[in-house]
């Protein structure tokens, strides 16, 4: 990696730990700046504006890690129920990335930035629609290999691991406990043996 793609990937990297501890809008240049150790220069000829690289940050940073993260699984694995509930369940309890106290990166990111810009929405669905479409193509899988009752639904499927997975960060964020995360895995395992 060049000089220069290193202190670029640098400033991504410190700028995104610093907004999804404190969030985007008050995560300001300068914090980053500081943080980073870079001049003010230096970020201004990466990045023209903050959102600028905020843009970045999701297409650089979270779309590679959440192809990694949230879509690679579904390659693996046999039986689509049980990688679901493996992926939730590494990403609730075992994930050493994500922090309870601060939630869910991408649904923060979406909270925050998706009312005031397009662009931010445009990047941030690409990461539910890949979710989304991967568990509904494994579920169809999952039903011709027999995992899987033949009447279930896969978009129904999807939407309730991806709003009940944001939904439980969240409040899991408010809460400040792994608690409901418990409840949530217990629910979703319940929910998945309707689905035989």
């Amino acid at each position: 990696m060049k000089k220069s793609e290193a202190t670029r990937h640098n400033i991504l990297q410190k700028a995104f730990d610093l907004i999804y501890m404190h969030g985007y809008q008050t995560t300001s240049v300068d914090e980053i700046i500081a943080t980073t150790q870079v001049t003010k220069g230096a970020f201004y000829y990466h990045f023209k504006t903050k959102d600028e690289m905020g843009l970045a940050i999701v297409n650089e940073l979270m779309i590679p890690g959440f192809k990694k993260t949230f879509l690679d699984p579904f390659n693996r694995d046999e039986n689509p129920l049980d990688t679901i509930y493996n992926l939730l369940h590494y990403l609730l309890m075992e994930s050493t990335e994500l922090k309870v106290e601060y939630g869910c990166p991408a649904s923060n990111f979406t909270q925050e930035m998706a009312p005031w810009n397009v662009e931010f929405t445009k990047a941030l669905n690409q990461l539910s629609s890949q979710w989304e479409k991967t568990i509904v193509n494994s579920i169809e899988k999952g039903k011709e290999k027999g995992y899987i009752n033949q009447s279930v639904k896969g978009n129904e499927v999807a939407v309730f691991v991806l709003s009940g997975y944001w939904g439980v960060r969240n409040l899991g964020k408010v809460k400040n406990s792994k608690s409901v995360y418990i409840t949530f895995l217990n629910a979703v395992k319940t929910y998945f043996l309707t689905l035989k």
